[in-house]
Protein backbone atom coordinates (compact mmCIF):
# COMPACT_ATOMS: atom_id res chain seq x y z
CA UNK A 1 0.00 0.00 0.00
CA UNK A 2 1.68 3.18 -1.13
CA UNK A 3 2.68 4.96 2.39
CA UNK A 4 0.17 8.49 1.65
CA UNK A 5 -2.74 5.81 1.06
CA UNK A 6 -1.90 4.55 4.23
CA UNK A 7 -1.96 8.15 6.40
CA UNK A 8 -5.34 8.90 4.51
CA UNK A 9 -6.69 6.08 5.94
CA UNK A 10 -4.89 6.26 9.34
CA UNK A 11 -6.35 9.78 9.38
CA UNK A 12 -10.15 9.13 8.66
CA UNK A 13 -9.88 7.44 11.95
CA UNK A 14 -8.68 10.65 13.95
CA UNK A 15 -10.49 11.16 17.20
CA UNK A 16 -13.07 13.99 17.11
CA UNK A 17 -12.56 15.87 20.17
CA UNK A 18 -15.67 18.19 22.10
CA UNK A 19 -15.89 21.59 19.88
CA UNK A 20 -14.85 23.47 23.24
CA UNK A 21 -12.21 21.68 23.73
CA UNK A 22 -10.30 22.80 20.60
CA UNK A 23 -11.38 26.71 21.54
CA UNK A 24 -9.86 26.01 25.18
CA UNK A 25 -6.94 25.17 23.43
CA UNK A 26 -6.73 27.85 21.27
CA UNK A 27 -7.42 30.58 24.05
CA UNK A 28 -4.73 28.67 26.34
CA UNK A 29 -2.22 29.19 23.24
CA UNK A 30 -3.24 32.77 22.64
CA UNK A 31 -3.42 34.14 26.50
CA UNK A 32 0.47 32.40 26.64
CA UNK A 33 1.62 34.13 23.88
CA UNK A 34 0.59 37.54 25.39
CA UNK A 35 2.15 37.00 28.38
CA UNK A 36 5.45 36.13 26.82
CA UNK A 37 5.15 39.15 24.21
CA UNK A 38 4.60 41.32 27.11
CA UNK A 39 7.77 39.79 28.93
CA UNK A 40 10.00 40.35 26.27
CA UNK A 41 8.65 43.67 25.44
CA UNK A 42 9.48 44.75 28.61
CA UNK A 43 13.10 45.07 27.74
CA UNK A 44 13.88 43.50 31.66
CA UNK A 45 16.09 40.60 30.08
CA UNK A 46 17.63 39.71 27.04
CA UNK A 47 19.29 36.43 25.55
CA UNK A 48 19.42 33.46 27.38
CA UNK A 49 17.65 34.74 30.70
CA UNK A 50 14.85 35.67 28.77
CA UNK A 51 14.30 32.32 27.15
CA UNK A 52 14.58 30.68 30.52
CA UNK A 53 12.05 32.97 31.99
CA UNK A 54 9.60 32.46 28.77
CA UNK A 55 9.83 29.09 29.30
CA UNK A 56 9.18 29.68 32.80
CA UNK A 57 6.32 31.86 32.89
CA UNK A 58 4.09 30.10 29.77
CA UNK A 59 4.85 26.55 31.03
CA UNK A 60 3.52 27.59 34.81
CA UNK A 61 0.72 29.68 33.54
CA UNK A 62 -0.64 26.88 31.10
CA UNK A 63 -0.02 23.54 33.00
CA UNK A 64 -2.34 25.08 35.88
CA UNK A 65 -4.68 26.17 33.64
CA UNK A 66 -4.67 22.49 32.17
CA UNK A 67 -4.86 20.83 36.34
CA UNK A 68 -7.57 22.78 37.51
CA UNK A 69 -9.89 22.52 34.25
CA UNK A 70 -9.41 18.33 32.94
CA UNK A 71 -8.02 16.84 36.01
CA UNK A 72 -8.33 13.45 35.20
CA UNK A 73 -6.19 14.16 32.10
CA UNK A 74 -2.40 13.52 31.41
CA UNK A 75 -0.37 15.74 30.96
CA UNK A 76 3.15 15.78 29.22
CA UNK A 77 5.51 19.03 29.34
CA UNK A 78 8.60 19.73 27.77
CA UNK A 79 9.35 22.06 30.70
CA UNK A 80 7.95 19.36 33.61
CA UNK A 81 9.23 16.34 34.71
CA UNK A 82 7.38 13.32 32.59
CA UNK A 83 4.81 12.02 34.63
CA UNK A 84 4.20 8.23 33.82
CA UNK A 85 0.87 7.91 34.83
CA UNK A 86 -0.18 9.35 31.66
CA UNK A 87 0.71 6.39 29.59
CA UNK A 88 -2.61 4.62 31.27
CA UNK A 89 -4.86 7.79 30.75
CA UNK A 90 -6.94 8.01 26.70
CA UNK A 91 -6.41 11.97 27.13
CA UNK A 92 -3.37 13.48 27.83
CA UNK A 93 -2.56 17.07 26.57
CA UNK A 94 1.42 17.51 24.89
CA UNK A 95 2.64 20.96 25.30
CA UNK A 96 5.27 22.66 24.32
CA UNK A 97 5.32 26.45 26.18
CA UNK A 98 7.38 28.16 24.13
CA UNK A 99 8.74 26.57 21.03
CA UNK A 100 11.78 28.15 19.66
CA UNK A 101 13.06 29.45 22.35
CA UNK A 102 16.24 30.97 20.82
CA UNK A 103 14.45 32.61 18.48
CA UNK A 104 12.36 34.37 21.12
CA UNK A 105 15.08 35.51 22.45
CA UNK A 106 16.56 37.06 19.59
CA UNK A 107 13.52 39.35 19.24
CA UNK A 108 12.62 37.02 15.90
CA UNK A 109 9.20 36.33 15.18
CA UNK A 110 9.39 32.20 14.63
CA UNK A 111 8.25 31.42 17.82
CA UNK A 112 5.21 29.42 18.95
CA UNK A 113 2.85 28.00 21.86
CA UNK A 114 1.76 24.04 20.87
CA UNK A 115 -1.28 23.07 22.71
CA UNK A 116 -2.52 19.56 21.86
CA UNK A 117 -5.04 17.04 23.50
CA UNK A 118 -4.24 13.94 22.15
CA UNK A 119 -6.57 11.24 22.27
CA UNK A 120 -5.52 7.24 22.17
CA UNK A 121 -2.20 8.58 20.69
CA UNK A 122 -3.38 10.86 18.17
CA UNK A 123 -4.00 14.94 18.47
CA UNK A 124 -7.88 15.91 18.65
CA UNK A 125 -7.89 19.31 19.66
CA UNK A 126 -4.92 21.36 18.75
CA UNK A 127 -3.69 25.19 18.64
CA UNK A 128 -0.71 26.73 17.84
CA UNK A 129 -0.06 30.33 18.57
CA UNK A 130 2.23 32.50 16.30
CA UNK A 131 1.97 35.67 19.10
CA UNK A 132 4.74 37.76 17.69
CA UNK A 133 2.22 37.61 14.37
CA UNK A 134 -0.84 38.13 16.72
CA UNK A 135 -2.01 35.29 15.12
CA UNK A 136 -3.27 31.24 16.55
CA UNK A 137 -4.60 28.11 14.21
CA UNK A 138 -6.16 25.57 15.95
CA UNK A 139 -8.69 22.56 14.99
CA UNK A 140 -11.26 24.12 15.87
CA UNK A 141 -11.37 26.07 12.90
CA UNK A 142 -8.43 25.28 10.59
CA UNK A 143 -8.04 27.89 7.79
CA UNK A 144 -8.74 26.82 3.97
CA UNK A 145 -5.87 26.45 2.36
CA UNK A 146 -4.29 28.65 0.36
CA UNK A 147 -3.07 28.65 -3.14
CA UNK A 148 1.01 27.33 -3.44
CA UNK A 149 3.59 30.16 -3.43
CA UNK A 150 4.96 30.67 -6.92
CA UNK A 151 8.30 29.59 -7.98
CA UNK A 152 10.44 26.89 -7.11
CA UNK A 153 9.23 24.50 -4.15
CA UNK A 154 10.00 25.51 -0.82
CA UNK A 155 11.42 23.39 1.86
CA UNK A 156 11.57 24.86 5.31
CA UNK A 157 13.93 22.94 7.47
CA UNK A 158 15.58 23.71 10.80
CA UNK A 159 18.14 27.27 11.36
CA UNK A 160 20.32 24.87 13.35
CA UNK A 161 19.79 21.47 12.17
CA UNK A 162 18.79 20.86 8.67
CA UNK A 163 18.41 17.31 7.92
CA UNK A 164 20.46 16.00 4.31
CA UNK A 165 16.99 14.35 3.37
CA UNK A 166 15.24 17.36 3.19
CA UNK A 167 18.36 18.52 0.96
CA UNK A 168 17.62 14.93 -0.95
CA UNK A 169 13.74 16.50 -1.40
CA UNK A 170 14.78 19.88 -2.68
CA UNK A 171 16.76 18.45 -5.81
CA UNK A 172 14.37 15.73 -6.30
CA UNK A 173 11.60 18.40 -6.51
CA UNK A 174 14.14 21.09 -7.95
CA UNK A 175 13.00 23.25 -5.07
CA UNK A 176 14.98 25.22 -2.43
CA UNK A 177 15.90 24.68 1.47
CA UNK A 178 14.39 27.98 3.51
CA UNK A 179 15.42 27.87 7.04
CA UNK A 180 13.08 29.20 9.72
CA UNK A 181 12.89 28.40 13.79
CA UNK A 182 10.11 27.01 15.59
CA UNK A 183 8.40 23.54 14.40
CA UNK A 184 4.84 25.60 14.72
CA UNK A 185 6.42 28.48 12.72
CA UNK A 186 7.15 26.24 10.18
CA UNK A 187 4.23 24.15 9.84
CA UNK A 188 1.55 26.86 10.11
CA UNK A 189 4.05 28.43 7.07
CA UNK A 190 2.96 25.57 4.90
CA UNK A 191 -0.58 26.02 6.31
CA UNK A 192 -0.10 29.62 5.50
CA UNK A 193 0.98 29.24 1.90
CA UNK A 194 4.62 30.58 2.30
CA UNK A 195 5.86 27.21 1.76
CA UNK A 196 5.19 23.79 -0.15
CA UNK A 197 6.71 21.86 2.84
CA UNK A 198 8.38 21.34 5.88
CA UNK A 199 10.76 17.94 6.61
CA UNK A 200 12.75 17.19 9.79
CA UNK A 201 14.72 14.58 10.93
CA UNK A 202 16.07 13.89 14.51
CA UNK A 203 15.99 15.73 17.53
CA UNK A 204 12.82 16.37 18.38
CA UNK A 205 10.11 15.08 20.82
CA UNK A 206 6.54 14.49 20.73
CA UNK A 207 5.87 17.94 22.21
CA UNK A 208 7.50 19.58 19.16
CA UNK A 209 5.47 18.58 16.44
CA UNK A 210 1.53 16.90 18.93
CA UNK A 211 -0.21 20.34 18.10
CA UNK A 212 1.22 21.67 14.74
CA UNK A 213 0.46 18.20 13.33
CA UNK A 214 -3.09 18.36 14.44
CA UNK A 215 -3.93 21.67 13.30
CA UNK A 216 -2.02 21.08 9.69
CA UNK A 217 -3.45 17.55 9.34
CA UNK A 218 -7.02 19.58 10.03
CA UNK A 219 -6.47 22.05 7.45
CA UNK A 220 -5.88 19.08 5.04
CA UNK A 221 -2.22 19.05 4.81
CA UNK A 222 -0.26 16.06 4.39
CA UNK A 223 1.19 14.84 7.73
CA UNK A 224 3.44 11.66 8.37
CA UNK A 225 6.65 10.38 9.37
CA UNK A 226 9.79 10.22 7.25
CA UNK A 227 8.82 6.72 6.00
CA UNK A 228 5.39 7.85 5.33
CA UNK A 229 4.12 5.84 8.65
CA UNK A 230 1.36 8.34 11.10
CA UNK A 231 2.55 10.23 14.00
CA UNK A 232 1.81 8.38 17.03
CA UNK A 233 2.13 10.34 20.86
CA UNK A 234 1.74 9.42 24.60
CA UNK A 235 4.43 6.92 24.11
CA UNK A 236 7.20 5.70 27.05
CA UNK A 237 9.48 7.27 25.46
CA UNK A 238 8.63 10.87 23.58
CA UNK A 239 11.11 10.79 21.52
CA UNK A 240 10.08 11.49 18.01
CA UNK A 241 12.63 12.48 15.72
CA UNK A 242 11.51 13.07 12.16
CA UNK A 243 8.06 14.31 10.10
CA UNK A 244 6.86 15.39 7.35
CA UNK A 245 4.13 18.09 6.75
CA UNK A 246 3.40 19.37 2.99
CA UNK A 247 0.82 20.59 0.49
CA UNK A 248 -1.37 16.79 -0.26
CA UNK A 249 -0.75 17.34 -4.21
CA UNK A 250 3.20 17.06 -2.93
CA UNK A 251 3.01 14.05 -0.81
CA UNK A 252 3.43 11.02 -3.51
CA UNK A 253 6.82 12.82 -4.69
CA UNK A 254 8.33 13.74 -1.49
CA UNK A 255 7.65 10.11 0.41
CA UNK A 256 9.48 8.76 -2.78
CA UNK A 257 12.56 10.85 -3.01
CA UNK A 258 12.55 10.39 0.70
CA UNK A 259 12.43 6.87 0.27
CA UNK A 260 14.98 6.70 -2.39
CA UNK A 261 18.21 5.31 -1.84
Amino acid sequence: MPHEMFFSQVSSQMPIADFEEARIAERIASSAGQLLVLARSSGLLQGKALGAVGDAISNTFITRIIRESHPDDGLLSEEDKDDESRLGKRRVWVIDPLDGTREFSENRDDWAVHIALVIDGIPAACAVGLPSLGLTFSTAAPPPLPPPPPGLPRILVSRTRPPEVALKVAEHLGGELVHMGSAGAKAMAVLRGEAHAYIHSGGQFEWDSAAPAGVAAAAGLHVSRIDGSPLRYNQPDPYLPDLVICRPELARDILQALAAD
